[in-house]
């Protein structure tokens, strides 16, 4: 199979394997060293990643955004994005990854803090947050009596920190407020984006009705529970454009369409180019500058583009 006719989808970078664990920690170091310092873009289907850099610095790509990272920083990577990261050498820092389980288990009934850790980010770290990433790294290496709930323990104390700096610095207010419907509908959006479900095959899924859920997510995000569920076709139909060597024909078949035009007009009404102009203005280098805060298109409730 072709390098790039598909996207990589990793456990923790060059592995296939999943974590022993539901929680692993390493320093930025110890993984980027042995690849020279770049990583190259991928995704995990089932892990959440927190970086935080301390000293050196350099570059990540989220989702074809180019962003700094000036230390000390936080680069937060939802499941799914894309990401890669171009390390100064001798960069210091520490990357802790949670599992999907994990990340659910601390977020139990949070779903503002849920809302706000699926923005792909990089921003500026706290002081407080030192002593959080210091102590998880030295309970994680260091195993001793009670070491899964204090790990348990760190790791949702930091998801919280993380998702409150997330929250002041984007903004979010009121629409970082979700309920649990919100919450299963964007499960069951994650998982069947790519089969083409109309809004009431959703609804019924979720037992209510059509206005009922558009009601919700439209409490939850500002926007219609139809343009979510573009949005989320859009997100991964850019991906692959920019990821990969797919035609703008196989992209649309890869996502549920079976009219490779009726693609190219949703995709051109969504993000005002056609897919094959979209493709050669990124080959072109046509990207955003450079910031040092900002979020990626993980989430069409903020700022999608």
């Amino acid at each position: 199979m072709n390098a790039k006719s598909h996207i990589q989808s990793y456990s923790l970078f060059g592995e296939t394997s999943e974590l022993e664990d539901e929680l692993h920690v390493e320093s930025i170091r110890a993984r980027s060293k042995r690849h020279n310092w770049e990583l190259k873009p991928h995704r995990h289907a089932r892990l959440h990643q927190l970086l935080f850099l301390t000293g050196g610095g350099g570059e990540v790509e989220l989702d074809g955004r180019s962003l700094a990272l000036p230390p000390p920083c936080i680069v937060n990577v939802p499941r799914g994005v894309v990401h890669g990261f171009q390390f100064a050498p001798g960069t210091a820092g520490t990357v802790v990854t949670l599992t999907s389980h994990l990340f659910d288990h601390c977020l139990t009934n949070s779903d503002r803090l849920r809302a706000a850790l699926s923005n792909a980010v990089v921003l500026a770290q706290p002081p407080n947050l030192d002593s959080l990433t210091k102590g998880i790294e030295e309970e994680y290496h260091v195993p001793g009596f009670g070491r899964t709930e204090v790990l348990r323990g760190l790791a949702g104390a930091i998801l919280a920190r993380v998702a409150r700096c997330i929250d002041q610095t984007l903004d979010n207010g009121e629409k970082g407020q979700s309920n649990p419907l919100f919450a299963r509908f964007e499960i069951l959006l994650e998982r069947d984006f790519r089969l083409r479900r109309s809004l009431a095959d959703y609804a019924a899924e979720l037992a209510v009705s059509p206005t009922h859920l558009n009601r919700i997510v439209q409490r939850s995000t500002g926007h219609s529970a139809s343009q979510l569920v573009n949005d989320r076709v859009l997100r991964e139909a850019r991906r692959l454009l920019i990821y990969t060597n797919l035609t703008a024909a196989e992209v649309a078949y890869d996502l549920g369409f079976s009219d490779p035009a009726h693609f190219s007009r949703v995709f051109t009404n969504g993000t005002g180019v056609a897919p094959g102009i979209f493709r050669r203005q990124i080959e072109a280098g046509a990207t955003a500058p450079k910031q040092t805060v900002t979020q990626s298109n993980s989430n069409p409730t903020r700022g999608e583009t």
